[in-house]
């Protein structure tokens, strides 16, 4: 993704992530259980997470174009809509095929943080090289 594209992922992540969780906490808390309500939960501490690493790999990409934080950001994007939409998918619908979306969106996030490293690393090499 460009920068650009990352910080429009991560504006509409960040929108969605304070609308869900408000309405998750003043309306949904009210209808669902508790189990429903600890997945929606997860689902929004991860999106968060993930939306900030979004847009310091934006802030990254500004400064310098990297590869590998490219397919980081593209990849934590997708774990943001496989996992955390999966667990908001299980808690509204109880559709079991959910659970079988997590784990995948999981390894999306494993993949994009490994990214990320491998990208940091190229910046140091990158540094040292013109020094």
């Amino acid at each position: 993704m460009s920068s650009r594209a990352m910080f429009i992922f991560a504006a509409i992540s960040g929108f969605l992530l304070v609308s869900f969780g408000a309405f998750g906490a003043h309306v949904l808390s009210r209808s669902l259980g508790s189990n429903e309500m600890v997945w929606i939960h997860i689902g929004l501490e991860y999106q968060a997470y993930h939306t900030l690493a979004v847009i310091g790999l934006g802030a990254a990409m500004l400064r310098r174009a990297n590869f590998w934080f490219y397919w980081s950001s593209a990849f934590l994007a997708l774990g943001i809509v496989l996992f955390s939409g999966s667990l908001y998918c299980l808690a509204l619908s109880h559709l079991k095929f959910c659970v079988f979306v997590t784990p995948i969106g999981g390894l999306c996030f494993l993949v994009g943080w490994f990214l990320m490293l491998i990208g940091a690393l190229s910046l140091k090499r990158k540094a040292n090289h013109h020094e």
